[in-house]
């Protein structure tokens, strides 16, 4: 089956190969003897309505040394692109949303793009997960501190952060009474002027921040657990964390069975839920990772299983 695959990335030459799950999508299509074309955020335009994208030929290679190889630019409408997998990383910041305004018209005009930009738009990493409550430790979204503060009192201890970082940026744990508190209030919410998400602290962190991914609302059998460093509240691999691949527990399934409708009527083909103990923390859907870890522990091709379901919806 010939098929033209784009991808929007950050820069390919900063990736760290061995745990890039974008770079592992890429190494499958590449094996299928899909076209890879490469774009970066500012490649993408729209002249008259039509999404364009200044497209360069990539070839890639398993090589924490040498693992890309550019082409020769062009411009062409991105409709020519059969598949294109959106997978810059956040922060969602205005470029980003524009950027998923152009994919969408691509997507108008035939184009499959994973996942849809509507959702990428509209499901909020972080908040996403507060649709589904039945699933989450008690959680507060707030930018005044007084109620903040009352949160922390509330549960004696709370996670705090941004609503707009990822790899365990600005995550903070305080208990009620901490020297820390005002300071760390007044910067998470840029003195009452930003949203602060605080969660009751989760014990269960030091068992790992299990990532669950999920293609099609089905998960994968297994899921990886992030166990923070000695010292640290963190488990994200980012901040340090060490990474063990685990079997997902009959919660586990449950969790992912109260979210997969949600997921696939909004388009949220392939995703990363986060789950500390029984409780889902966050729903990643930007560019949900950890698939190069769980292919080595499990011997799997999760880049595969998503890519056999990207071959039966493209029109033979």
């Amino acid at each position: 089956m010939s098929v033209r695959i784009g991808v929007v990335m950050d820069p390919i030459a900063r990736i760290k190969p061995y745990k890039d799950t974008t770079l592992a999508m890429l190494l499958e299509a590449q094996r299928r003897g899909w076209e890879i074309a490469y774009l970066e955020l500012g490649d993408l335009w729209l002249d008259d309505g039509v999404a364009h994208g200044h497209q360069r030929r990539l070839t890639v290679h398993d090589d924490n040394h040498h693992w890309f190889e550019l082409g020769e630019g062009r411009d062409a409408p991105l409709a020519e692109l059969d598949v294109i997998l959106m997978r810059k990383d956040p922060p969602v910041d205005y470029e980003f949303v524009y950027a998923t305004h152009i994919l969408e018209a691509a997507e108008r005009e035939g184009t499959l793009v994973i996942n849809r930009p509507a959702a990428l738009r509209e499901a909020q990493e972080k908040l996403f997960a507060t649709h589904f409550p039945q699933c989450c430790a008690p959680t507060l979204v707030d930018m005044h501190a007084e109620r903040l503060r009352a949160f922390i009192r509330q549960h004696g201890r709370a996670v705090l952060k941004p609503l707009h970082g990822m790899g365990g940026d600005s995550v903070f744990v305080l208990d009620e009474g901490d020297p820390n508190t005002s300071v760390v209030l007044e910067t998470l919410s840029e003195r009452g002027t930003r949203y602060v998400m605080a969660q009751r602290y989760l014990p269960e962190i030091s068992a790992g921040d299990k990532r669950i991914l999920v293609i099609d609302g089905e998960p994968v059998p297994y899921a990886l657990a992030r166990v923070p460093a000695a010292g640290e509240t963190r488990g994200n691999l980012a901040a340090g964390g060490r990474g063990e691949g685990v079997e997902l527990t009959e919660r586990d399934r449950w969790i992912v069975d109260e979210v997969a409708p949600a997921l696939k009527a909004r388009g949220i083909w392939f995703a990363g839920l986060d789950v500390i103990g029984e409780h889902l923390t966050e729903i990643n859907l930007t560019s949900p990772t950890c698939v190069r870890e769980l292919d080595r522990f499990y011997g799997m091709n999760i880049a595969g299983e998503l890519f056999d379901w990207i071959e039966a919806r493209l029109p033979r």
